[in-house]
């Protein structure tokens, strides 16, 4: 019911069997809403349907609720929506939203969700305990210098850009999903520069020399294993204390030689060795299955075993076969790390061994299309990076033009 609302009406508006509203005349879109209980509230109302609730008549005076209504029809004016209509969104620490909102989706909807929020938790410790409205461009230049000016904790050896790039990515899509959540109301670092990095240019992948450096370590470290055993079973035995099970002879000290044999002749990647179950292995036909849900591209793959790959695992499963996941460990940074002092080889990463799997193949003449589809990449782009490889065949291919 229009009226001119005057401090005596609003007053002497008594609650009927059903609420009923009064509209002011004075102020376009204030309306007095009155409950059949008796409560009274002050609403605003910009355009049919759309309402929001000013406060209690009581707490408001005609004269301020006036006042309210005429600043939240003008900024309709102005900006098409009051202030009030926008939902307020409530912010959080980057440690509490990783924990309570981001953790349990990524780790359920992304297959390396887990490593995602490994990365935001290692690479930005400091962002942490500051409110997600606090992390902007500004904080993300002082955090990449700082990164730039400071080592690897693994290899000692200063951080790449290319690192640090997959870090910054790995928070920013986090943000996302901040600002998808009403978390926050706009992601700050998706103005920000992109600070990709160039992949590399060289394909590293091991010399002769180097892998047969790599080679005699592991069978130095194997062997020295064995008779560190031998030696500490007959100390246990002097104090009369349970001997430990002998590694046998030719056998592995740990999961370390397989792993790093395997690499080398299946150019599997270290997430899908270190995923493999014995269910996946089938040694009488001599394959490999990586499933999809382990695979990077997210198909399934069958990855023959030659004779050196079939040995080693054979050897291996002799010496565990009572465990369904074939490598326990989740990561072997630190064994590769220490395996590649004793070999005297730098600059290289566990990845070069899947580098190095498919240069092998590439100068023995296997054609891309079968490399690629041995390593399991969607698109033949990342195989081509092989190609300078195969000078021969290149040169054989162009000299048919000249018959």
């Amino acid at each position: 019911m229009p009226v001119q609302l005057t401090k005596r009406i609003v007053t002497a508006a008594m609650p009927q069997e059903r609420p009923y509203e009064l509209r002011d005349t004075t102020v376009r879109g204030l309306i007095l809403r009155v409950q059949p209980s008796g409560y009274k509230a002050w609403i605003i109302q910009w355009a049919w349907g759309k309402r929001r609730t000013l406060g209690q008549f009581g707490h408001l005076t005609l004269e301020q609720a006036r006042a309210h209504a005429a600043l939240a029809m003008a900024e309709v004016i102005q900006q098409g929506l009051p202030s009030i209509a926008k939902a307020k969104r409530t912010s959080c620490t980057l440690a509490d939203f990783l924990t309570d909102h981001y953790a349990p989706w990524v780790v359920s909807e992304l297959k390396t969700g887990a490593r995602s929020l490994q990365i935001i938790r290692a690479a930005f410790p400091d962002f942490m305990s500051r409110q997600l409205t606090a992390i902007d461009a500004t904080a993300i230049e002082h955090w990449w210098k700082a990164r730039l000016a400071t080592n690897s904790v693994h290899t000692g050896e200063p951080v790449c850009k290319a690192t640090l790039s997959r870090q910054f990515a790995a928070l920013r899509s986090a943000l996302s999903k901040a600002v998808e959540w009403k978390l926050l109301a706009s992601n700050p670092l998706l103005g920000v520069r992109n600070k990709s990095a160039e992949g590399r240019v060289v394909i590293r992948y091991l010399t002769p020399s180097e892998e047969s450096r790599l080679r005699s370590a592991l069978i130095a470290r194997d062997s020295a294993a064995v008779s560190a055993r031998v030696s500490g079973n007959v100390w246990r035995s002097q104090r009369k204390a349970a001997a430990l099970p002998l590694i046998p002879e030719g056998g592995y000290m740990d999961h370390m030689t397989p792993v790093v044999l395997l690499a080398m002749n299946t150019g599997l990647r270290r997430g899908e060795l270190l995923s493999l179950t014995w269910n996946d292995v089938d040694l009488v036909a001599k394959m490999i299955t990586v499933r999809a849900e382990r695979a990077k591209s997210g198909r399934q793959r069958h990855v023959p075993l030659n004779a050196e790959a079939l040995e080693v695992l054979t050897r291996w499963r002799a010496q565990c076969a009572d465990r369904p996941v074939i490598f326990e460990p989740n990561d072997v940074k630190t064994a590769w790390v220490k395996l590649l002092s004793k070999a005297k080889i730098t600059n290289c990463r566990f990845h070069d061994l899947r580098h190095h799997f498919a240069s092998r193949l590439v100068t023995k003449g296997v054609d891309l299309n079968t490399v690629r589809e041995l390593l399991g990449h969607a698109d033949l782009k990342m195989t081509l990076r092989y190609a300078h490889l195969a000078p021969d065949h290149l040169a054989a291919a162009v000299e048919k033009l000249a018959a």
